[in-house]
């Protein structure tokens, strides 16, 4: 699931997406063995496996680095591979178990204390090995592993779908999250987005990939590193832009048919990569008529920190999403007695069916219904929504750009996210030739009928551009307090288009592991749209980066010291929840500089140490 930046002009704005190429053609089968009967321990057994003896990565001249997705997928068998990795508040660690079940029984296995540190994934999990041509290491590194990374299924009994979230969350203030390979499954090993570019200069090289140690230890994974022969060739966008295709080397030429259609990743230009929805990224074919004179162009891995594209997601952010590298396909071939015997591979073609995701999903704009309630307004007691505020996050100084000259602002990224149990519904009608909608939340009983609704605002169009959407009103507010808490010398109230972009916690009770309306250019109505709904689902936030003049806090002519940055979900109250006693978050800034140089110092909110 993604999340939201806004980055100020839509000329800044850029959104690189992790590459999707054609699938990775076959050049050898895989046996996908067990653990040896002295190291299985309970649970599913897991292998790492290479989807292709060899791989074809591409460097971009315009920004010069490789990025290592070599084919390597880690498959569960005899189960699924679940974990559960949470924290009680931001005053204690991280911690995560392993959750395993045998038929109606569920066994809870604690990991070591420290193995993980945050939510994005299992720490060096994968250990990569580079040599040249000549025999001569060049490259040693170790990779994070998120189960959620993109996956498909080993064999064609395997479950259809996988009930695992599609990636691992990175927002700073995430509490809960579920982990997962699906029994018949395998997810790659890449880092994606987590990864840093390598310098390889174009040639041929040998990788050997492996599980680290204290993982094939804990989870029972045999010792068998994988080896995969990998060519780097490099390229030029302006040179396929004029359809001189690839730029001359001697490497350039080495992919065969089996090679060519490997991950290429490339560096982000803006305007030049597809568009990304939430928490999936585009493939190249979703950039304009691919295939027709040059070739399209995928954009490489981003850091954390990049903002939305220019026409879609603006103002939510900043984290991209866990990368949806290309999945792949096994086809098992039966052998002698059922036992598990050398595989073949064949290519995944590009979009999400029964057992593939690609990361190519564009999410669809839940439907509203069809005609303004009718009967009189109630609110039954049945679940609500609970919304909380996360601490402000994502905190720095800027200028006014050229709009506003003169002025330092403060600037920051929010988050309101639902606790459940139920979600939040909100709809909006238009009467012919009105401007705003009116809103109405509406309510559901166990079985997922309807049984009440109540008016709650109003929903306004936003014509500037990046944002063209609808927004409903009062949702949330912000507001600069003074070092005692209480005296507010800055506030601002900003209306939303809710959209599920980040998992805070998956592990509250109904929370949806696949929400919906993820991606704002279908979530959230167009300029003529009759009626629109706008759905914040259990387990999910909705994060906004207040970083434009009117947004962020005016702090010219504030004086040095001490405030708390406040974020406060339905701050009138408009919205029926579970509890309001919990809507409010503080997070501690310290303004220090001169006008025209203001700096801010951002101290740790308890163990969570990121501004």
């Amino acid at each position: 699931m993604m999340t939201r930046s806004q980055q100020g002009r839509t000329n800044r704005l850029t959104r690189p997406s992790i590459a999707i190429a054609a699938a990775v053609a076959v050049t050898a089968g895989v046996v996908a063995a067990a653990p040896d009967a002295k190291t299985a321990q309970p649970g599913p057994k897991l292998s790492l496996i290479a989807a292709s003896a060899s791989v074809t990565l591409d460097s971009w001249k315009e920004d010069p680095g490789v990025y290592l997705d070599l084919g390597t997928y880690l498959t569960s068998e005899n189960g699924a591979f679940e974990l559960k990795v949470t924290r009680k508040s931001y005053k204690d660690p991280v911690v995560a178990a392993q959750i395993i079940r045998d038929g109606k029984k569920t066994q809870t296995k604690a990991l070591p204390a420290g193995l993980v540190k945050d939510f994005s994934g299992l720490p060096d999990f994968a250990q990569i090995s580079v040599i040249d041509a000549a025999g001569k290491s060049v490259l040693e590194k170790t990779e994070a592993f998120c189960p959620n990374n993109a996956s498909g299924r080993v064999r064609p009994d395997a479950p259809a779908n996988s009930k695992y979230p599609q990636s691992c969350p990175v927002n700073p203030f995430t509490l809960g999250s579920v982990w997962g390979v699906e029994n018949g499954w395998a997810a790659n090993t890449y880092a994606g987005y987590y990864s840093d570019a390598v310098q390889l200069p174009a040639g041929t090289y040998t990788a050997k990939i492996s599980v680290t140690k204290k993982y094939r230890d804990l989870f029972g994974i045999e010792d068998k590193p994988q080896s995969v022969k990998v060519t780097v060739r490099e390229r030029s966008w302006e040179g396929e832009a004029g359809g001189e295709g690839v730029s001359a080397s001697s490497e350039s030429s080495a992919s065969s048919e089996s090679t060519a259609g490997a991950s290429s990743k490339s560096a982000a230009k803006s305007g030049h990569g597809a568009h990304a929805g939430h928490g999936a990224a585009a493939p190249a074919a979703a950039s304009g008529h691919a295939g027709h004179g040059a070739p399209a162009r995928t954009d490489a891995p981003a850091a954390a920190t990049t903002g939305a594209g220019s026409t879609f997601n603006v103002g939510h952010g900043p984290y991209p999403p866990a990368p949806p590298a290309l999945p792949w396909a096994l086809k098992k071939q039966a052998t002698e007695k059922g036992a598990l015997g050398r595989q073949g591979f064949s290519a995944a073609a590009v979009g999400d069916r029964t057992g593939q995701t690609d990361g190519s999903r564009q999410a669809p704009g839940v439907q509203p219904n069809a005609k303004r309630p009718a009967g009189k307004a109630t609110v039954p007691d049945v679940p609500k929504p609970d919304l909380r505020s996360l601490p402000a996050y994502g905190i720095t100084v800027s200028d006014g750009y050229e709009d506003v000259p003169g002025k330092d602002y403060l600037a920051f990224s929010a988050n309101v996210w639902n606790a459940g149990p139920a979600k939040l519904v909100v709809d909006g009608f238009r009467s012919p030739g009105k401007e705003l909608m009116d809103a109405y939340q509406y309510f559901y009983d166990a079985d997922g009928k309807q049984v009440g609704y109540t008016p709650t605002g109003t929903m306004e169009w936003d014509p500037r551009p990046g944002h063209e959407h609808w927004h409903f009103t009062d949702f949330a507010s912000y507001r600069l307090l003074k070092a005692d808490q209480k005296e507010t010398v800055r506030s601002g109230k900003e209306a939303f288009c809710l959209a599920n972009t980040d998992a805070v916690d998956y592990t509250v009770k109904n929370a949806n592991w696949h929400p919906g309306n993820t991606d704002l250019s279908t979530a959230c109505g167009q300029e003529n749209s009759i009626s629109v709904r706008e759905v914040l689902d259990v387990g999910s936030g909705d994060t906004y980066t207040q970083d434009l003049p009117g947004q962020s806090f005016d702090i010219t002519d504030l004086p040095n010291g001490t405030y708390y940055i406040q974020v406060l979900a339905n701050p009138e109250n408009r919205l029926k929840e579970t509890d309001h006693n919990n809507n409010s978050a503080l997070r501690k800034v310290v303004l220090g500089g001169k006008k025209g140089a203001r700096t801010v110092k951002v101290p740790a909110h308890h163990l969570v140490n990121a501004n």
